[in-house]
């Protein structure tokens, strides 16, 4: 295993339209992500991961892009982009951009061709199909909606979209539109970036001759299907390894196995990969189920491959209210989860505002929420004659949106996030949760961020140490260590809203264990030394080295 600069990162994503306002329009922009690199560096991370600011109409808050070589103007320009990068260059920083390439928006000049007329240049850039028997062609569901097709009536064809109608695939059997797709990757990294996070790759490679699914809600079908990886291959080979850069790809329904196929070192294809073993597929917290997942991806791409480690983004609903307890012991589980993230073999990932527990929001109305996939599911629900209030509760605990609310940089109004009104509503608690009131707290959540950061700058077996889970049967204690060279740490976590007894594994039960970090500011030595158990506190998180 090759140690490389990203295996050694943790990186700070930035959803943008939510992280600071400077011409009060509501939607925050780059000059606010300028405004506070400061903030970002202090906390100590390595890499800043943008969302998508490309040229959009803005259907799916950037995921739908009509322009790929320029910037949306609710972000800001192309001249204020080149400025961001060089200064989060000069504060030893680097900047990764998400990247869309399974789909463009229907508003992308290719696309406007490409349903132009069955016989434009670029028609095959896209995917259509001809009814079948006077339907459409076949019975999958979207991730938006209920059908992947969308009629053209100009054209009188059938379009594939594997997320909103106005986000049409690309044809990625088509090489003369795969080399317009890497000439636009070699335009950023050209630029200097450092890496990309692609977006929904998974999806590139369409199951051969688009067969009826046996069971259309179950969207596997979409994901991993053959040839995908001889385009990945092809996109390495033509793009990504002529540059020293970090390679992210966000895979849906990926076991390690198939993972190993991103991954793998002597694949050439990826860097690393966002598995949704946990973040889609574990709806509430369920430790034994969580433990499993970490110890067969560990053990799957161990001295092989690089594996991401992530609770929340803007996809999910925040770590602490989802995962964690974001009531009496808020503070204790916010740094139980981040213990666990930054200590557990991978690359940690920060969602803005989770370094300061921010919390998921529940707005009274569908009306306040601006998640597409979630209005739209609600829309087909109730049209089904299901009961609204019924359909909006069972909504609220996975919306989108319960990660995109503004972040609460201090108790004014509107958290500080903007003079305007928010594209979306600022939650309620800004006033108890802000950045003003962590940084003004020796022992808050983001101290502990910092110190945690600044322990795996240190200490490499954070990084590269081998694992061990201690307590595979346990379902409050997480109890492993990270062993490397001749350094071995020890992390318990007792992820519970009551106290707990951690008995000393018998082969780590005698010799000196250094605490080396707690969340708890009181925590001390007492039963660390003796051969028998130690309590830990609800939600107590604590690292020993042995």
């Amino acid at each position: 295993m090759k140690r490389t600069w990203w295996k050694e990162s943790v990186v700070y994503q930035v959803y943008w339209r939510s992280f600071l306002d400077t011409d009060g329009d509501g939607f925050g922009d780059l000059q606010g992500l300028l405004a506070k690199l400061d903030y970002i560096r202090e906390l100590g991370v390595d890499v800043i991961w943008l969302n998508p600011a490309y040229e959009s109409p803005d259907r799916d808050n950037g995921y739908d892009i009509s322009d790929y070589y320029a910037m949306m103007p609710k972000a800001g320009t192309l001249d204020t982009w080149e400025i961001l990068l060089e200064e989060t260059h000069k504060r030893g920083m680097k900047l990764i951009m998400d990247l869309v390439v399974n789909h463009t928006s229907d508003q992308h000049p290719w696309f406007l061709e490409s349903r132009s007329s069955r016989d434009n240049a670029k028609r095959d850039w896209y995917i259509w199909k001809d009814k079948q028997d006077g339907q459409e062609p076949n019975n999958w569901r979207s991730y938006f909606s209920p059908s992947v097709w969308a009629w053209d009536e100009r054209t009188e064809q059938y379009y594939f979209h594997s997320f909103a109608v106005e986000q049409p695939d690309l044809n990625w059997a088509n090489s003369e539109m795969r080399e317009a797709i890497y000439a636009m990757m070699r335009f950023w990294l050209d630029k200097g970036i450092d890496g990309f996070r692609l977006d929904a790759i998974a999806l590139l490679a369409k199951s051969e001759g688009y067969p009826d699914a046996a069971n259309p809600e179950d969207i596997r079908y979409l994901t991993n299907n053959p040839g995908l990886h001889a385009y990945l291959k092809e996109m390495n080979d033509k793009v990504l390894r002529h540059y020293d850069i970090v390679t992210v790809g966000e895979a849906a329904f990926v076991t390690p196995e198939e993972g190993l196929k991103y991954v793998g070192e002597d694949r050439h294809e990826l860097n690393t990969l966002f598995h949704f073993e946990v973040a889609d597929e574990m709806p509430a917290w369920d430790m034994l189920r969580f433990k499993d997942i970490q110890s067969r991806w560990y053990e799957g791409l161990r001295g092989k491959g690089w594996n991401s480690q992530f609770l929340n983004n803007h996809d999910h609903t925040r770590q602490v209210s989802r995962y964690g307890n974001d009531g009496s012991y808020r503070m204790q589980s916010a740094k139980l989860l981040a213990t666990m993230i930054h200590t557990l073999p991978g690359m940690p990932y920060i969602y803005q505002g989770e370094e300061i527990g921010m919390t998921g929001v529940r707005f009274p109305s569908i009306e306040d929420y601006n998640d597409i996939a979630m209005k739209n599911r609600y829309r087909e629900e109730v049209d089904k004659g299901k009961d609204p209030q019924a359909v909006f509760e069972s909504l609220l605990p996975l919306s989108r949106d319960n990660s995109r609310t503004p972040m609460q940089w201090d108790d004014s109004k509107n958290a500080g996030f903007t003079s305007g009104t928010p594209w979306i509503k600022v939650n309620p608690n800004y006033k108890d949760i802000n950045v003003k009131r962590d940084l003004e707290q020796p022992d808050s959540i983001y101290r502990y961020y910092q110190q945690l950061i600044a322990f795996r700058k240190e200490h490499d077996v954070m990084v590269y140490g081998d694992y061990r889970d201690l307590s595979a049967g346990d379902p409050h204690l997480y109890a492993y260590t990270r062993t490397w060279e001749d350094v071995c740490w020890l992390i318990v976590l007792n992820h519970a809203d009551h106290a707990t007894e951690f008995v000393w594994p018998e082969g780590l039960d005698g010799g000196r264990k250094e605490l080396l970090l707690a969340n708890y500011s009181d925590a001390d030595e007492s039963g660390a030394d003796a051969g028998g158990s130690l309590t830990l506190r609800p939600h107590e998180a604590r690292i020993y080295r042995l």
